[in-house]
């Protein structure tokens, strides 16, 4: 089994990075192969034909996608498919090879332990429209805040990774020093404080930079095997 990881697909906006002139290795892997995307999938919009060709484009790769929720997804059809438990935790079965990990949940994929916490808030709400361009539920509730606590207290507050769509307080501030804190990066900076990780992985800010010192690194455009 093999394990990769990139950031932000947007729909039909940013999903080229995994086709097979970009990721050549994605020929070589299987159903039981997963790649996980970092938040903003995009292919759970609205229902009509892009939706459709997306996720058949998805299902025809040799792997299974995973993906966690960014800011921009329409969060009100993402969470009308049926909640599964799957791996250790709940998701979204979009279809049977396109997997949403939903928010506050701990899986074990392989010999490797992942806490994931979706969402993000959007910065210019002022120009979208509620229920069209974007969601209320693109924050996480108190509920799935505290469940991501219970969860990880389960596994003794120890996993390999950690998979958010943005960063912690201080990580933000260094990446884009105009963006606002707010509950989600206040709560990542804390889990990170709490917890034994090995990684963090993230995406939304549309760069590909490691954080040595923050053990993070932020994905946009590279695809990243993990335990390579």
């Amino acid at each position: 089994m093999r394990l990769f990881v990139t950031g932000d697909t947007h729909g039909d906006i940013d999903f080229h990075k995994l086709n097979t002139k970009n990721f050549p290795e994605g020929r070589l892997l299987t159903k039981e192969d997963f790649v996980i995307i970092c938040g903003d999938f995009g292919a759970v919009w609205d229902g009509a034909k892009s939706d459709k060709y997306l996720q058949k484009w998805y299902n025809e790769k040799p792997w299974t996608t995973l993906f966690i929720d960014g800011n921009h997804e329409n969060h009100d059809l993402l969470n009308s498919y049926p909640v599964s438990d799957w791996n250790g935790g709940k998701v979204h079965f979009i279809t049977p090879s396109i997997i949403h990990l939903m928010r506050g949940q701990v899986y074990k994929i392989g010999d490797k332990t992942f806490f994931t916490m979706g969402g993000a808030e959007y910065h210019d709400k002022i120009y979208r429209k509620e229920g069209v361009s974007w969601w209320r539920r693109e924050m996480p509730s108190n509920d799935e805040y505290e469940e991501g606590i219970t969860n990880l207290n389960k596994v003794n507050n120890k996993v390999d990774y950690i998979l958010s769509h943005c960063a912690p307080d201080q990580l933000q501030k260094e990446i884009a020093y105009w963006y606002e804190h707010d509950k989600l990066t206040n709560y990542l900076k804390i889990i990170r404080q709490i917890i034994e990780f090995g990684w963090h992985y993230f995406g939304h800010y549309h760069i590909d930079k490691d954080f040595l010192n923050y053990k993070a690194t932020c994905l946009y455009n590279n695809i990243i095997e993990l335990g390579a």
